[in-house]
């Protein structure tokens, strides 16, 4: 792939996803859908998803990203589901698939179909994240899908080994491969709760935000090559620690945090929308290869894949879902109680991805029906980004899933800004009546109040009556009256500028302080 090709690939893929954001199709699809469009397109080049770039250099930053913004207490509260997920749906979904795809296809022995069920496993992380977060699904339900596509990747990986290595004749029996999965998902948590704090005591002690998110491009890959280097699993290492920064990122500088979070949204934008588009663009790379097997055989096994993959997960989520609570009164009792709605939606969200497809093209070229295994996982990928993707936004309609409170929600955030506000009203009489600070001008301090006061009524504000002409609430216009009034200092500095009363470097620091006040209106109101 040349330089041209590589831009072609990422502004196409933006452009896609751009588009996306003002349909009610989520992004991922319409990226399969572009780059399945475009495969056929003569002279697009053919784009091969090469494991060694896809699982070092894609994987960790987008397990990253996914991490940090996910809630460690959430997770933590959601454990039980989520290993159940994670670790034993990975694991029953290899054996059931791998068993049925070796009494489908002929010829196919049980170690290598094995190696199918491994590699077809795990639900994506990217993809779930995407999804849910666009059909704005319950809290708890999204924190489980979360979780499961944060820790999955790392189970399917160490069972692919395992089922690899029985298929190339160098098994060490199941005794080996437990060693190796307690070694991978021991040793990638070991290694990961080894760096985590190291690493943040360093973005602590640094003052400079450019350095700061430098180390923070840098912390995926670090964590990731680590795990790597002695045989763990550097996808656990790489959650692990961005659970852990991510839970305290509070303690890292403003300014830090506000770069972070830009530098951070544009990466797993541009990412996730090349990951997506390059699904779709596998598809003459996996027909070219399919050799042997071709016309109503192969959609056969497609179909055949699909629809065991699909069941498979029904079967598991059902029981792992009532099973524990039937048997443990304490599980009742910690747990929220669940109907069968969630088990539903949770066991149709199990959507395919680019992982799957980058350890499928990782099998060695020794093992036979490779070109089977590139096939099979490309349709079942397709099939579960496009079936069940297309139909969950219907699905979850149907079955009325309570929505997020947002009424509530906001109640809450008044009542922590009010606590907030008061602590820091009772700060800043403490500091107003020390001496060092008594000649700050009474306006600055009333200024100060003004702000405070400002914070706090905003939120409150949302839960008021509004504008019957505009259909815009009190915060909802001081927004939009702020930012006119922003605007048209701004127009000033620049006409200042033109006129050759002021330079470009002045100009820039003006517009930038203008720019920091207009997010802070911003923010004080959403």
């Amino acid at each position: 792939m040349d330089v041209l090709q590589l831009v072609a690939l990422v502004a196409g893929s933006a452009a896609v996803a751009g588009l996306a954001r003002r349909t009610p199709v989520p992004a991922p699809l319409l990226l399969v859908a572009a780059g399945l469009a475009a495969s056929y397109v003569p002279g697009v080049p053919a784009y091969t998803l090469d494991p060694h770039i896809v699982l070092p250099l894609l994987l960790p930053p987008l397990l990253y990203t996914a991490a940090v913004d996910s809630s460690y207490l959430d997770l933590r509260a959601n454990i039980r589901p989520i290993a159940m997920l994670s670790v034993g749906y990975v694991l029953f979904a290899t054996v059931v698939v791998g068993y049925a795809a070796y009494l489908l296809v002929p010829g196919l022995s049980l170690p290598v179909a094995l190696v199918l069920g491994a590699v077809i496993a795990p639900p994506d992380a990217v993809a779930a994240t995407a999804i849910a977060r666009k059909l704005g699904l319950p809290n708890r339900l999204t924190t489980i899908l979360q979780g499961e596509s944060l820790v999955n990747d790392a189970t399917a990986i160490t069972a692919y080994k395992v089922a690899l290595a029985a298929a190339v004749g160098v098994s060490a029996g199941w005794a080996g491969g437990i060693a190796e999965f307690l070694l991978a998902s021991v040793g990638g948590v070991g290694v990961g709760l080894l760096l985590m704090v190291p690493i943040h005591q360093l973005r602590k002690r640094m003052k400079e935000p450019l350095l700061q998110n430098t180390l923070s491009l840098l912390i995926p890959f670090v964590a990731y090559a680590a795990a790597e280097r002695v045989h763990a699993s550097g996808v656990l290492a790489v959650v692990v620690v961005a659970l852990y920064l991510g839970h305290r990122n509070w303690q890292v500088d403003f300014a830090t945090r506000l770069q972070e979070e830009a530098v951070w949204k544009m990466v797993a934008f541009v990412l996730e929308s090349v990951v997506f588009a390059l699904i779709g663009l596998q598809l003459p790379v996996v027909l070219k290869g399919l050799g042997e097997y071709q016309g109503v055989d192969a959609a056969w096994y497609a179909v055949a894949v699909f629809v065991v993959v699909a069941v498979a997960r029904f079967v598991w989520v059902f029981p792992a879902t009532f099973v524990p609570r039937w048997m443990s009164p304490r599980i009742r009792t910690r747990e929220p109680e669940t109907d069968w709605k969630s088990p539903v939606i949770v066991g149709w969200a199990g959507m395919r991805g680019v992982v799957s497809l980058a350890i499928a093209f990782s099998v060695p070229i020794s093992v036979p029906h490779r070109n089977l295994i590139l096939f099979l996982t490309f349709t079942t990928v397709i099939g579960t980004l496009v079936v069940q993707g297309l139909t969950l936004p219907p699905l979850i309609r149907m079955l009325k899933l309570p929505p997020r409170d947002v009424q509530a929600e906001t109640l809450a955030e008044a009542q922590a800004q009010s606590e907030a506000s008061r602590a820091a009203e009772e700060r800043l009489a403490e500091l107003l009546a020390e001496p060092e600070n008594s000649t700050l001008p009474p306006p600055l301090a009333d200024r100060l109040r003004t702000v405070l006061e400002r914070r706090r009524n905003a939120v409150w504000e949302r839960l008021g009556e509004v504008n019957p002409l505009t259909g815009e609430s009190a915060d909802d216009i001081y927004r939009r009256l702020a930012g006119e009034m922003i605007e048209s200092e701004r127009e000033v500095f620049v006409a200042l500028r033109d006129e050759r009363r002021i330079d470009d470097e002045m100009l820039r620091v003006l517009l930038r302080r203008l720019d920091l006040e207009e997010a802070a209106a911003y923010r004080e109101s959403t």
